[in-house]
Order: C-alpha cells, then structure tokens, then sequence
C-alpha cells in the first residue's frame, strides 16, 4: 500500500499501524542500535510506481524505517512524500548490483552507490529481522 504522506494525517498512522505495527520506543531504537536507513539513490522502479518518480532528470531518493512487523519505504518526489507500506511476510528483497525490495507486485531499485554501501549494516540487520519473524510465524513441519 503506498500513501501520500505530504501532509499529516491521522488516518495514515492507523493503516500503518495496524499493517506493521507502532514505532519502536526509544530504548528498543537504542538496542537495535538503529531503524533508519540513510538516504538512498532509487535506480529503477516497476512501471506502476513511475507516477512517483520525478519525470525530469533529477535524482530519486528513498529511506526505509523498520516497524516490529515490517518496512516503510519513504520516497521523495520533488515537495511530494510517498510512503510504501510493506509487512515482513510480504518482503522479499534481491542483491544486485545495489539492492532490490520487491512485494505487492512493486520494485524499488537500489543504486549501488556510496550512500548504499553506508547501509550495509542496516541491509544486514533488516535482514535479521526478517528472518526471526518468517521463523516466529512459520508453520510446524509434519
């Protein structure tokens, strides 16, 4: 789900809410050490999220925030915010020449850049984090 975040809304903290839960506190921000990725170069998108991009050739960017039960992916379009709602059990994210996050028929991908590389770490701990809740959630085998 992808909403407009330009403006305040308290309808959006909701949906967001109920999708992938509240905002850490402050002290389990301390001990994940972080939620917040740096800002990243967006390469490429899926044709259905090209209305997001900026039509002139101006660079893309995009940062992901970690919820207890998935991601949200702030995008940047000129004075315009759109945030990609995306829960853990719907993420699945590639390493190519950059990184690439997929769900809900939707792409975003990453420039294998220097603001990507700073986000090594945060890649890694995301993916920690996913593969304790696909664990957490998964079916007993019989």
């Amino acid at each position: 789900m992808i909403l407009n975040t330009t403006h305040y809304n308290s309808e959006h903290k909701t949906i967001i809410a109920d999708l992938i839960g509240r905002p850490f506190s402050l002290v389990q921000k301390l001990r994940l050490k972080g939620i917040g990725s740096k800002r990243m170069i967006i390469d490429d998108v899926s044709p259905n999220m090209s209305s997001l991009m900026n039509k002139v050739s101006d660079t893309n960017y995009a940062n992901i925030e970690i919820r207890p039960k998935g991601i949200l992916i702030m995008i940047n379009k000129g004075l315009k915010n759109f945030t990609w709602i995306i829960p853990f059990y719907q993420l699945v994210i590639y390493k190519t020449n950059g990184s690439s996050i997929h769900a809900q028929g939707r792409f975003v991908h990453f420039r294998n850049s220097k603001t990507f590389k700073e986000n090594k770490k945060f890649f890694n701990k995301l993916l920690d984090l996913k593969v304790s809740y696909d664990l957490k959630y998964a079916m007993p085998n019989r």
